[in-house]
């Protein structure tokens, strides 16, 4: 008894401290342990994880902010056009898997421009893919540090900014302390924390809005306290009465579903901060293993997160819609003082109207609070709400360290090493490598406290750059022997440009006074789908000036015909 009033008596910020005060000594440590010693160790940590390490080093680097912390916040809002980020995520992990993953891995090289540089025979080639790589990590690691600003912001008690720089430091420590073998095994231990932090208040909320344990199946059920009404009708009969169009209907068109999609695929496919896991392990068949154990782990998250986008959903709107100011709960104050929630009285009666008309309109919810704010509308125990914090660290932090192992390789093994200084010594390019690290989390950071948006919306845009740029180039240099440097350069140029230049107009309206009305969108398709359009592109030119240009020398062709053969693939051909 004395126990539990004990734990009870723990507030949620001193629970924070507690549980990511334990997760942060175990990253270090393990960074400690498993600190880098040659440049192999820093850029594929040694090739010899084990798959199912390097499954769940994977699903964490692969599950970031947006998978954890944005995700099922954007479901809640969007409801059934949400499902696209479900879709394309899930399938695009498939599609890497299946298409790439052994086939990059039987090739050994440490980095995605490593293999377009060698493949396409060519030094203009790789510093393209430098560039694409490097704008795609930035890109998408500004979310991760956006994640990890809101979550201590709320419950640390500081602002975003310096959440951001708290963040900074730690994932600088032990990315640049242990490289690729200390993130992957950083990564395993972060895997389990994010997904228990992920699954426990999830299924507290289930038994208590539906009476079932398990959240996928609690979602589709009826309601604990009116078992004859479903919670999905219950959460659309609320949305139409405060004037949102019904939550399980969809208000996007559907190329755009069909846009947003397929950008998010083969951006995935595309991923070097993912791509490099897979040089991690011994063999071919690992590579395939790790693949399919990382499937399953991402798997459990991805079909629990529509279901905490409706428990969050429905309860927000119970909790605060027509409600007197004055009798908020805690949790309201404490996520109002972030900034993140805003409540204005445009009428005076000290309610709060909380309604899809934006002129009598009088809350405005960040998306990304959700699924942490979550345990606290439920009024679970305060050591599950600082639970969710720790895990929503490890998954920004997670892939934070993955993507910046990228930048940093990128930098010293792609530029210097392979470039400008080829004599470079092992010791030298180690510490090259990890000042490229350093350099990299400043910039993150910096992209961290301006965002061009919510963690989602930026993830989103970095797989649009990815589809753009190197998944025709690793497509057609894995499955077309004939595809040839200046085909891959020229489609490379024209995929990231055309993207670049549609996100600055419509993402951050750098051509327009005003940000442009949805209808001037090309073809009705959004900035997060414009990837798939830029990505044909990028294909439509390689194969128009492949046609016209020679043919790669025999020496690749050979290489792209041994990299798809099966016989005898157990080992990599470095």
């Amino acid at each position: 008894m004395m126990h539990s009033l004990l734990v009870e008596g723990i507030g949620v910020q001193n629970w924070t401290y507690i549980l990511v005060g334990v997760t942060f000594a175990i990253y270090i440590g393990i960074a400690i342990w498993s600190r880098a010693g040659s440049t192999k160790e820093f850029y594929v940590a040694g090739s010899g994880v084990s798959p199912l390490a390097n499954g769940m080093a994977t699903a964490a680097d692969w599950m970031s902010a947006a998978s954890f912390i944005s995700m099922a916040g954007i479901i809640s809002f969007a409801g059934y056009d949400g499902a696209v980020y479900l879709m394309g995520w899930t399938g695009g992990y498939v599609l890497l898997a299946l298409l790439l993953a052994p086939y990059l891995r039987k090739f050994g090289k440490f980095t995605v421009p490593d293999f377009i540089g060698d493949r396409y025979y060519s030094k203009t080639a790789r510093v393209v893919a430098v560039l694409c790589a490097l704008l795609v990590s930035f890109t998408y690691v500004a979310g991760q540090m956006r994640g990890v600003g809101i979550v201590f912001s709320r419950f640390l008690e500081v602002d975003i900014n310096t959440g951001v720089i708290i963040g900074m430091l730690i994932v600088l420590f032990y990315a640049v302390l242990g490289g690729m073998k200390g993130i992957t095994y950083t990564q395993v231990a972060q895997y389990c924390i994010l997904i228990f932090a992920f699954m426990v208040p999830a299924i507290f909320i289930s038994i208590q809005m539906t009476g079932n344990p398990i959240p996928q199946l609690g979602f589709g059920g009826t309601l604990a306290e009116d078992s004859g009404t479903y919670l999905l009708d219950k959460l659309d009969g609320l949305s139409l009465q405060l004037g949102f169009s019904e939550y399980t209907e969809g208000t996007k068109s559907m190329i755009d579903v069909f846009a947003i999609t397929c950008a998010l695929m083969v951006g995935t496919a595309g991923l070097p901060h993912v791509i490099v896991r897979f040089f991690t392990v011994k063999r071919v068949k690992d590579a395939r293993k790790s693949a399919g154990i990382a499937l399953l782990l991402i798997v459990l998250l991805y079909s629990t997160a529509p279901a905490v986008a409706v428990f969050a959903r429905t309860n927000m709107i119970e909790t605060v819609s027509n409600q007197p100011y004055a009798s908020v709960p805690q949790w309201f104050k404490k996520w109002e003082s972030t900034g993140l929630i805003e409540f204005t009285d445009k009428n005076k009666d000290g309610k709060i109207q909380y309604l899809a008309n934006k002129d009598e309109n009088e809350l405005v919810v960040d998306r990304d609070i959700m699924v942490l704010a979550n345990p606290e509308i439920s009024n679970l125990p305060n050591w599950v709400v600082a639970l969710v914090a720790a895990g929503g660290l490890a998954a920004a932090l997670s892939t934070a360290a993955g993507l910046l192992l990228v930048i940093s390789s990128s930098v010293s093994h792609d530029l210097i090493k392979k470039m400008i200084n080829p004599k470079i010594s092992e010791k030298g390019e180690l510490v090259a490598a990890r000042l490229s690290a350093v350099g990299a989390v400043c910039v993150a950071g910096y992209f961290g406290i301006n965002p061009p948006g919510f963690v989602a919306a930026v993830v989103a845009l970095a797989f649009g750059l990815a589809a753009a740029s190197f998944f025709p180039a690793i497509i057609l240099g894995i499955f077309y022997k004939r595809m040839n440097k200046e085909g891959a350069i020229a489609g490379m140029v024209v995929g990231i440009t055309a993207m670049m230049l549609y996100m600055i107009k419509y993402k951050l309206g750098w051509f327009d006074e005003v940000l442009p009305d949805k209808s001037d969108w090309w073809f009705g398709i959004s900035p997060e789908g414009f990837g798939s359009v830029a990505m044909l592109l990028n294909f439509i030119v390689s194969m128009v000036i492949m046609a016209f240009t020679p043919a790669p020398p025999e020496e690749v062709q050979d290489i792209v015909e041994t990299i798809r053969i099966p016989n005898g693939a157990g080992k990599a051909t470095h």
